[in-house]
């Protein structure tokens, strides 16, 4: 029976179609699935490290959410490129943090300085990564973003503070995501996932600019998700919010934060602890099936 569409002209072609479509399903189970026959119970065959040597780039890593998901992403095997634009400092810490944590022959961390903006500047970030490890690049995490603490109207944004935003969170984003388009590996694991906000769905007053700025990756996400088919890399936005970060605090009184965590059904603002489970997800091959999609992290505040 075909619901909602005209049959087809040759009816037996699709019945074949069907079958080795469930064909393959099952085969993908037997792979994936450890039958004990004697107990009848059914074991899923799990990697600890399902980003074993796999190289991943994440921008904006130095501090805050991007320094918690590139520790993430290195409790799951992966090499991390750990990028900043100003302190080197706060960059060299997170890379020794995870080279302790995780010895081996080779650093299993490098920093990058780069200006996401800057299309020489992102060329470079990706160049370094590949000699840095060796390797063809998998993954694309890119965090780096501001937002205006003065959280002006609209018609109160200047445009010196609304080119800044865009500069950063859509220029930044598109620079990125086009090069990762271009440079990561094919045929499978590549991952692009950008980092939109969750202030796209809420549409607070005093976020006009910023709200904007990730409202465009999230269009361009699942663009890019389409245009890249048959390349074995899949696209998606992780939208986090209100995560308790230097950049969420910032410019806020005591009353506005606390307007914020009675708005969340948990009581609380989030942590970046529960953001980054989420993009260590996207970045693994279990999640190829997710694409073109924008992922909400956000306790249920929208």
């Amino acid at each position: 029976m075909w619901y909602g569409c005209k049959s087809p002209v040759n009816p037996a072609v699709n019945v074949l179609q069907q079958d080795n479509w469930l064909k393959k399903d099952q085969q993908g189970n037997k792979d994936n699935i450890n039958s004990n026959a004697t107990s009848g119970t059914i074991k899923i065959s799990t990697n600890p490290l399902p980003l074993k040597d796999r190289v991943a780039i994440v921008t904006g890593s130095s501090r805050g959410m991007g320094r918690v998901i590139a520790t993430h992403l290195a409790e799951l095997g992966a090499k991390l490129v750990i990028n900043y634009t100003s302190s080197s400092e706060q960059a060299d810490r997170v890379a020794t943090q995870i080279n302790t944590r995780y010895p081996g022959d080779s650093p299993r961390a490098v920093t990058v300085k780069a200006d996401v903006s800057d299309p020489a500047q992102v060329k470079l970030l990706f160049d370094s990564a590949e000699q840095a490890f060796g390797s063809e690049i998998h993954v694309l995490v890119n965090s780096a973003g501001v937002l205006d603490p003065k959280y002006p109207k609209i018609a109160d944004t200047s445009l010196e503070d609304f080119d800044r935003i865009f500069s950063v969170n859509t220029r930044g984003a598109f620079l990125c995501a086009k090069e990762a388009a271009n440079r990561l590996k094919r045929g499978g694991g590549g991952r692009i996932i950008l980092l939109s906000s969750s202030m796209v769905a809420a549409l607070r007053p005093g976020f006009g600019a910023y709200a904007a700025s990730k409202a465009a990756i999230e269009a361009m996400i699942k663009i890019m998700a389409k245009e890249l088919k048959g390349a074995g890399i899949t696209a998606n936005c992780v939208a986090p919010g209100p995560i308790a970060t230097e950049m969420f605090f910032a410019g806020k009184s005591e009353e506005m934060v606390q307007r914020v965590i009675d708005e969340c059904p948990h009581n609380r603002l989030g942590q970046s602890d529960d953001v980054a489970p989420v993009v260590g997800f996207l970045a693994t091959d279990a999640s190829e099936w997710v694409n073109g999609q924008i992922i909400r992290v956000n306790g249920g505040y929208v």
